[in-house]
């Protein structure tokens, strides 16, 4: 998995996967999902990350494994 922040464009992409990209959906208003070509997730898309969640730090992001 690679993580993108853009701060410029203020959006944060997550890549699930390294297939290709055939199809994107919104299903939110900001939050687009990228699917290959067996409908599966392989991205995220989320827009205007920084009034989404306020004060965060995006240059530093933790993962937690459970």
């Amino acid at each position: 998995m690679r993580v993108h922040f853009d701060e410029k464009a203020d959006v944060l992409y997550l890549r699930l996967g390294e297939s290709r990209i055939v199809e994107s959906q919104e299903v939110q208003p900001g939050i687009v999902l990228d699917f290959n070509e067996q409908s599966q997730g392989v991205g995220i898309d989320i827009l205007g990350v920084q009034g989404r969640v306020p004060q965060a730090n995006l240059r530093q992001i933790q993962f937690e494994v459970a």
